[in-house]
């Protein structure tokens, strides 16, 4: 990182938003021990995390933009156990609830990176996607970095902690998507034995 310097930590931040296995959670509080000892200031940890931060969401939001609404129904249809009105549900809610889903997606693990997609898809106006993208991953990274600057040579143990968080919303997404299938798949056996009778 002392080699690399703010920029570099804004590159290897901006790659954690295609490349979800870079964990933020270790490269923000590194970039703030490393300005703990004066190759950067804090400032600059922060300001270049956070335009890092920007430029991947651009570049996901980018992709749901050239996904766009007709190729995601056509890719949705495809899909096992859901129907399109699920996907019509979806974007009413995104249409109702977009500008919180992207401000405080950005400070959740997991949908950093993927709630730019469906701002693409709808097409959120840039101005407001910027506004909502930069406030989100600046308090995001601010915390981070903070903990790496005050914990000098403990830095690791933000990650400890991370983790831990991590693994919980993890564990509430995968439970969450197990009732759903469990859901659907009752809905579809009752429907059929309404069809047969």
């Amino acid at each position: 990182m002392e080699k690399l310097g703010g920029p570099g930590a804004g590159i290897a931040i901006a790659a954690e938003n295609l490349f979800p296995p870079i964990p933020s959670e270790i490269i923000l509080p590194l970039a703030g021990f490393t300005a703990s000892q004066g190759s950067f200031t804090i400032a600059e940890a922060i300001f270049w995390t956070t335009a890092g931060s920007v430029v991947g969401a651009l570049m996901m939001y980018a992709l749901g933009a050239a996904l766009g609404r007709r190729r995601m129904y056509a890719v949705w249809e495809r899909l096992p156990l859901v129907k399109v009105s699920d996907l019509e549900k979806c974007e009413d809610w995104f249409a109702r609830h977009g500008t919180k889903a992207v401000f405080f997606g950005r400070m959740v693990p997991i949908f950093r990176s993927l709630i730019s997609v469906p701002a693409g898809v709808e097409r959120m106006p840039i101005p407001v996607f910027l506004v909502l993208t930069t406030l989100g991953s600046l308090i995001w990274n601010s915390v981070f970095v903070l903990a790496g600057y005050q914990l000098g040579e403990q830095w690791e143990r933000v990650d400890q902690y991370a983790s831990t968080f991590q693994k919980v919303v993890i564990a509430a997404v995968v439970l969450f998507v197990c009732w759903w299938v469990l859901q659907r798949v009752r809905s579809i056996r009752a429907s059929r034995r309404a069809v047969d009778s």
